[in-house]
């Protein structure tokens, strides 16, 4: 069986759409996401079939999985009659970045606080934040590390007032509902392979498949293997009975978070060049070169793999790549 050919399309169409946030609705232009497929010589010696999931092309502001892990953590909000966002993130972060284009597009106020000391000027994603109408704010590392306490919180609401707080990078279990929304379930495939920062998007894709279907993660951070006990206790608080199939790929992270090297580098700018699909550095180069090199290696077996584009695309215009 093959994906359904009308599933498998190269441009994106963008529509105005009716989302509805809690008891506000609101005319929004998002996009189906695309499949692509990928004609790879590797892959058909292996009689592997590839294609992409281009969440990368839903919005161009909320892209990738973000608009997924955001949905329902604004849902509750507006539900509760909350109209401030608070979330946190590292200056590049991808999470911050949709949160202030979702609050602006959404009407509501957001409030970044950003790991780290404020460094001037501003790079590309903080300085795009404060476009949309983000606050920023500043904490040492230190109290970052606090970021989940019910302490630091209570200072945050204390400053703030009644803000909604959402995890960095969205991962909660709202984050986790919306992402089990990413893969339509008339898409036909054996494996879904996923970059992981938090593991949040690869536990929504796993309790959306069947039980033919399995998802494997590719930590982008050194020594990822963390990220299973976190996958787990996100998966362990739903009260599903079904087994999900995952597993974790640790190999491909390159250095660790954010880091990158010419190999890396070239193979984004090759891949891009020869299939017309950019990466970004910071996660998919990293899943898309780690699947290619499994399949060299034989890994998978006369299936459909489905690469997921997370998007994150701004962070390619970060100082810290240039």
């Amino acid at each position: 069986l093959r994906l359904p050919c009308n599933l498998i399309k190269e441009n994106s169409v963008y529509a105005t759409r009716l989302i509805t946030i809690g008891n506000f609705a609101f005319m929004v232009t998002f996009a189906s996401p695309p499949i692509q497929k990928i004609d790879s010589k590797v892959a058909l010696t292996q009689d592997v079939e590839l294609y992409v999931l281009r969440l990368d092309l839903v919005h161009p502001l909320i892209s990738g999985n973000k608009w997924y892990k955001l949905k329902y953590n604004l849902e509750a909000a507006k539900r509760e009659n909350i109209d401030i966002i608070l979330t946190f993130g590292g200056a590049y972060s991808n999470h911050i970045y949709a949160t202030a284009a979702a609050g602006k597009l959404f009407g509501l106020k957001t409030i970044g606080v950003i790991r780290g000391e404020e460094t001037l000027p501003l790079n590309p994603t903080l300085e795009f934040a404060i476009s949309q109408g983000m606050q920023l704010i500043y904490i040492d590392r230190q109290t970052y590390r606090q970021r989940h306490s019910e302490t630091l919180h209570q200072e945050l609401f204390a400053r703030f007032g009644k803000v909604f707080i959402v995890s960095e990078g969205g991962c909660n279990l709202d984050g986790v509902q919306g992402c089990r929304e990413i893969i339509s379930p008339d898409i036909e495939f054996d494996i879904a392979c996923i970059a992981c920062g938090t593991g949040t998007t690869l536990a929504g894709v796993a309790l959306s498949l069947n039980d033919k279907q399995r998802v494997i993660g590719f930590p982008v951070l050194k020594g990822g293997d963390f990220l299973k006990s976190d996958i787990e206790g996100l998966l362990g608080q739903y009260q599903e009975t079904k087994n999900v199939s995952w597993e974790l790929v640790c190999n491909y992270h390159f250095g660790g978070y954010a880091k990158v090297n010419d190999e890396l580098l070239r193979f984004a700018r090759e891949f891009e060049q020869e299939h017309n699909i950019p990466l970004d550095y910071v996660y998919t180069a990293k899943m898309f070169y780690g699947v290619m090199d499994l399949v060299k290696q034989g890994y998978f077996d006369r299936c459909r793999v489905l690469l997921i584009h997370t998007g994150g695309l701004q962070g390619n215009a970060t100082k810290f790549l240039e």
